[in-house]
């Protein structure tokens, strides 16, 4: 008798988008690539394809949590992770969701805006992000643009990355990786973990590459899987910083904008275990 055995079990936590190359339906290509089963709970729907995006509607905050409690009262979830939350009421009504079913560890990729510009979470939901979410996290992944927000300040250089993490840290996170994608040089991201207060600086080459679309949700998105599968923060993020190095470099240039990375290609290149 043949015994098919269970993978790691994650859940994403995010809204769609159409055109496959962000959000839930990047999260889950990432999932699966690296050997983990994936769940959705949709927050919002969104029409867009790699010009931008040209509708949104943000779905009501009882839907979004019944989803949640749904998935994990049944299946379970070894870890999870958030994108696209849209509004105040849908971060609330997803910290209050989190606690009630205990997801452990929770990876929060606090997304406020497309590649293409579009936003993609209301002013007045940052601070909710900040008071509910971020203190249930185990790890958040800003980019520098959401940095200077949830943090306060701007940030022109490493050490501003840095002195940003540990203010975010102060939130309540156990980790926050600052990603400097938007500086010039080499791509460095900061690490910042609690407790030893320990910083580490992950660097990579910085590829001229135009096909970048969705590559926040594929880097948040492969840090869940591997934090799903056991390993350690640091172990995770570093990972993840492989893969989504060889998913940009591989970028496809599909469509008339920016193409999606490529988690396919990522996946030959960085083995799933």
């Amino acid at each position: 008798m043949r015994v098919t055995q269970v993978p790691p079990i994650a859940l994403t936590i995010a809204g769609s988008d159409s055109g496959g190359g962000a959000g839930v339906q990047a999260d889950l290509k990432t999932f699966t690539v690296l050997g983990v089963y994936g769940m959705s709970a949709l927050t919002a729907i969104t029409s867009q394809n790699t010009v931008g995006v040209s509708r949104a509607e943000i779905l009501a905050p009882e839907l979004v949590v019944s989803q949640i409690r749904d998935v994990v009262s049944d299946i379970g979830c070894d870890a999870a992770k958030t994108g696209m939350l849209g509004n105040a009421a849908v971060v609330e009504a997803v910290a209050e969701a989190v606690r009630e079913t205990n997801i452990e560890p929770l990876v929060v990729d606090p997304v406020m805006v497309a590649k293409s510009g579009d936003p993609l979470l209301a002013d007045e939901a940052v601070g909710a992000l900040r008071e509910k979410l971020l203190p249930l996290a185990t790890v958040v992944t800003p980019n520098i643009p959401e940095a200077e927000r949830l943090a306060g300040r701007e940030i022109g250089s490493v050490d501003e990355m840095i002195a940003a993490a540990r203010e975010i840290g102060a939130l309540g996170p156990k980790a926050v990786v600052v990603k400097g994608g938007h500086l010039e040089g080499v791509a460095v991201d900061i690490l910042w973990l609690a407790g030893s207060d320990d910083v580490h600086h992950l660097t990579a080459p910085r590829l001229p590459a135009r096909n970048t679309h969705g590559t926040g949700c594929v880097f948040s998105a492969a840090i869940t899987a591997e934090l799903a599968k056991g390993r350690s923060i640091l172990e995770a993020v570093r990972k993840a910083k492989l893969f989504v190095t060889e998913a940009i470099r591989y970028g496809l240039p599909i469509g008339s904008g920016h193409g999606p990375a490529n988690v396919l290609a990522a996946g030959a290149m960085v083995p799933a275990y």
